[in-house]
């Protein structure tokens, strides 16, 4: 499991935009990662929710990580920088509330060139509460 400063080796992203908490596992195509929910979330609403952007980030930034553990499972000096290049099929059931934990499984499928189709699905606890497809453009 990775935390902390080790999320900060493995993404581009930097306070107050660090949506991923945890690293709980991960393979070659997949990992499990997770987002504890706080008060001082960039994307909190009114309502004590997070918005659905925040989802769809929390997903990108999972892709990112697992990208980052295979470039660090290669010991490359620098992990690739992933761009979202479509969002498609996004689901969300219900917005997480401040404590919560999501957790949310990715999926890397079809990868042509710089280009890797992703799939996430985040739930709390066995609740499906989003999930999506992404395209992401690679850069090395």
């Amino acid at each position: 499991m990775l935390k902390g400063n080790e999320i900060k080796q493995l993404i581009p992203q930097r306070e107050p935009f660090i949506m991923v908490d945890e690293i709980e596992a991960s393979d070659d195509t997949h990992a499990v990662t997770a987002l504890t929910v706080r008060s001082d979330n960039y994307f909190m609403l009114p309502d004590g929710t997070i918005s659905e952007t925040c989802l769809i980030e929390h997903i990108a930034q999972s892709c990112s990580a697992l990208m980052g553990c295979l470039a660090l499972d290669q010991h490359l000096a620098n992990p690739p920088v992933g761009l979202i290049g479509e969002v498609k099929h996004f689901e969300c059931h219900r917005r997480p509330q401040v404590n919560e934990k999501v957790c949310t499984t990715i999926e890397f499928g079809f990868t042509f060139g710089d280009v890797t189709i992703a799939t996430g699905e985040s739930c709390i606890g066995e609740e499906l509460i989003a999930k999506a497809q992404l395209k992401i453009f690679v850069q090395q």
